[in-house]
Order: C-alpha cells, then sequence, then structure tokens
C-alpha cells in the first residue's frame, strides 16, 4: 500500500503541465543504480600528475575512496579522518594541514611527490566556518614546489552552485596566467573527450589553430600550457562558468557555444566562432545533409519505436526531443527533474504541439519501482531511461558523448540505430563507475 506522501510527489507529469523551472517538489530523494555519470573524483583525475587529498567523515570517504579504486587510480587519492571530537577541540584547521603534511611527506619519501593537490573540504568544515585559506597558506608555505587548490565535496551547495559546476571552475583554477597565444585555442569543461572528426574541430585546426583540451595532456606541464590559449570555448552548461573564471584570470576571450540539436544553433555557433577567430566561414551544407541523412535512414530502422530521452546523455534533451520529433521519431518520455533555462522555447513548443509526452523524475522516491513494472520495447538515449525502462536497447551516452555539430547530430543517429538492432546488458554496463573512465571491474 502506497503512503499518502507518495500519493503528493507524482513521479512523472505530462509536458503540457510542466512548470519553467524544477518539475518536482523536493523530498525524499531515490537514487537509481545507474553508474555510469562522472563525479567530482572523475573530474579531478583529470589533471595529470595530481593527487586528491579528501578531509571529510569516514561515511563520506567511503564513496570517494571507491571511486579512485575502480577507476585504477588509487594510487592518487588519500584521505584525512574528520571525527567528532574534532569539531569541538579547536583543532579544525589544524587537524588538516597535520595531515596533509604528513601524507605528502610519505609521498616525498617514497618518490611520489605530486606536481599539485587538489584539496577537498566537505559541508561539516562549511559549517563550522573553517578558515580553509589559512589552511592553504600554510600548505603553500610548508611546500612551495606543490601547487595547491581548494575543492568541495558539499552537496548542501545545490541550491547555490553546484559541485559539479564549482569543479569544473576548480579544474582550471591552478593555471598560471602567462602571455597569451593568439593561434592557440583551449576546450574545457568536458566530460568526455571531444570528437576529433567533427567539422568544428577540423574548422579550427585548418585555420593554423592548435587546440588544447585537458584530455589531451599527459603532464602536468602540458596541463599549464593550457592557460596560453587566447580563446577558451566551453560547449556544456556545466562548464560555463568554468570557461568565464579562467577567461577573467589569463585575458583569454570565452566562447559559449553550446553543443546544440538546433541546425540553425548550430549555423550560428559557426559564425560566432568565425568571427571571433577572424576566420571564413565555410559552406557547411554538405555536413547538415549527411545529418539529416543519418537522421532519416535511422528513422527507417526504428520506425515507430517508442523513445525515452535522459539528462545524463544530453544537455538539452528538450532540444533533441524536439529534433527527433520534427524527423518522425517517437519521442514518449523524457527524464529530467528541471528545466535548462536555455531550453525555454523548447518546452514551449514541445508542450504545446506534443502535451502528452511524459516527464520522469530521476530521483523521485516513487521512481523506485518504475524498471520492476512491465514496459513495451523502448529506445532509450542514456542510461537513466534504460535503467526506468528496463530497456536493453540503449545508447550508452553520458554528458553528450564529446558529440558535436552537424557530426554530432550524424554520429548520434548512427547510435540509435546500433543501439536498436544490438541489445546490450543493461545491468553489466550500468554498473561501470564513470563512462568512459578505465575502471577495475571490466
Amino acid at each position: 500500500m502506497r503512503s499518502a506522501f507518495e500519493y503528493e510527489k507524482p513521479r512523472s507529469i505530462k509536458i503540457c503541465d510542466a512548470p519553467k523551472g524544477d518539475f518536482f517538489k523536493s523530498g525524499l530523494e531515490y537514487n537509481a543504480p545507474v553508474r555510469g555519470g562522472w563525479n567530482i573524483v572523475h573530474t579531478g583525475m583529470l589533471i595529470p600528475e595530481t593527487d586528491q587529498i579528501f578531509v571529510c567523515a569516514q561515511g563520506c570517504l567511503r564513496g570517494v575512496i571507491l571511486t579512485a579504486a575502480e577507476m585504477n587510480a588509487h594510487e592518487r587519492m588519500s584521505w584525512v579522518s574528520v571525527e567528532e571530537n574534532d569539531m569541538f577541540d579547536g583543532t579544525l584547521e589544524s587537524d588538516i594541514t597535520d595531515g596533509v603534511s604528513e601524507i605528502l611527506a610519505k609521498k616525498a619519501k617514497d618518490g611520489k611527490k605530486p606536481a599539485a593537490v587538489l584539496l577537498y573540504l566537505s559541508c561539516i568544515h562549511m559549517f563550522a566556518g573553517c578558515d580553509f585559506d589559512a589552511v592553504l597558506n600554510e600548505l603553500r608555505t610548508k611546500f612551495p614546489d606543490i601547487d595547491f587548490t581548494d575543492c568541495y565535496m558539499t552537496p548542501t551547495m545545490r541550491t547555490t552552485i553546484s559541485p559539479d559546476v564549482k569543479m569544473r571552475i576548480q579544474l582550471y583554477s591552478l593555471l598560471k596566467p602567462v602571455e597569451l597565444n593568439k593561434k592557440s585555442v583551449s576546450i574545457l569543461g568536458n566530460d568526455i573527450a571531444p570528437d576529433e572528426t567533427s567539422e568544428f574541430f577540423k574548422l579550427i585546426r585548418k585555420n593554423g589553430f592548435e587546440i588544447k583540451d585537458i584530455h589531451f595532456c599527459k603532464t602536468y606541464e602540458q596541463y599549464q600550457k593550457m592557460a596560453e590559449s587566447a580563446f577558451n570555448i566551453t560547449t556544456r552548461p556545466a562548464g560555463k562558468a568554468g570557461g568565464e573564471a579562467l577567461s577573467q584570470r589569463t585575458g583569454a576571450r570565452h566562447l559559449y557555444l553550446p553543443a546544440a540539436f538546433d541546425f540553425d544553433e548550430i549555423e550560428q555557433n559557426y559564425k560566432t566562432l568565425c568571427s571571433a577567430l577572424e576566420i571564413s566561414l565555410p559552406d557547411f551544407s554538405d555536413n547538415r545533409k549527411r545529418a539529416e541523412n543519418a537522421l532519416e535512414n535511422a528513422k527507417n530502422i526504428i520506425g515507430d519505436t517508442p523513445m525515452v530521452i535522459d539528462f545524463l546523455a544530453v544537455a538539452r534533451q528538450f532540444q533533441l526531443s524536439k529534433l527527433l520529433l520534427e524527423y518522425g521519431f517517437n519521442v514518449k518520455y523524457i527524464v529530467a527533474d528541471t528545466l535548462n533555462f536555455e531550453e525555454e522555447k523548447e518546452l514551449e513548443f514541445l508542450a504545446k504541439n506534443y502535451p502528452d509526452i511524459e516527464i520522469y523524475s530521476s530521483v523521485n522516491v516513487n521512481m523506485l519501482h518504475l524498471a520492476d513494472e512491465k514496459h513495451e520495447k523502448v529506445l532509450s538515449i542514456g542510461q537513466k531511461g534504460a535503467f526506468y525502462f528496463a530497456t536493453d536497447y540503449f545508447v550508452n551516452l553520458v554528458s553528450g558523448g564529446g558529440l558535436y555539430g552537424y557530426k554530432g547530430i550524424e554520429t548520434l543517429a548512427e547510435l540509435m540505430t546500433e543501439a536498436f538492432q544490438n541489445r546490450k546488458d543493461r545491468r553489466e554496463v550500468l554498473k561501470l563507475k564513470g563512462h568512459t573512465c578505465e575502471s577495475c571491474l571490466l
């Protein structure tokens, strides 16, 4: 029997009833066993030759330590455990500096001293008013040959700046400003390496620009060279603040060119890019035609099969839904908890023209049993949709998968076709933490 509380928290709404903002009231949440999304540990590990040190309670430590271990990076993870008495005996800051100093002394003795340390504090330090600046200043004085930056494991920040966004800001905080190179471009803020076959990537390189991306950095020295780029480009909403913060520090020009599923917006992005780089705008009509052909081919194969799109796969699930519906696909479900403000017009379009689309929460407690219910064959774009609708037919895509532009749409259409024709074992796929990261479970 369901409780009254459950009835007050519907797990889905019709898109025609969706507000512009949070779709569902907050409350008791359910965390689905879908592990392909990235967390702050995965993101921090992108900086080569660095270590992460987490300072938090043991219960919180379990998750981050297991993340590092599963991605075979446990040698780059250390921790300082916080106990209750540390909060009241006046040693909160000194416990951090002493613990970190002990860890780094041992690292140096073993010949494994890092080039930099990402030091993470937790919610409890914020509540207690920990002087993080004083801690960092003391550590920088004691270890002048090691760079330090402040990082945060504080889910309580979700109503201000999310841990994900904050981590992408701190990811580039170690870069030291240098003289800018006008022929250097950095791509920032992506979980997955960019697709080097895209027209976006080729356009920049063809015009003599060097492209830097943290995914290409093998050493800390290569990472530092990202600071010389005169242009910083971000393509995902979560990375925008990081691109702005770095550009403000280095004097580079920041371009926010979001990965879009609207052909006109893609074209406008390229116009903006070419104007900024002072290069000629090519004719992309062939690229667009290939994307359109790929969509039409996918529709011929997939037919009227119901589809679900989730936020874990792409940042603009409403814009993608609109594109697919316009090409005849049967998008019936969207898994999302809130609206990205960039998609207001897409939400309005879908609400008017496809009012019966259902939006499902990804965390509502009433989602607990959806996967156990009987479902028709559903094709999912994303892991959350695959789990909740119990389908082995899904595109295993996380954080946009590095796809961009016309080529990105073409590739996604091909991935949809492949997913429809070839079953995956979702239980084996969804248990792997941090999609595309190395896993000890493989």
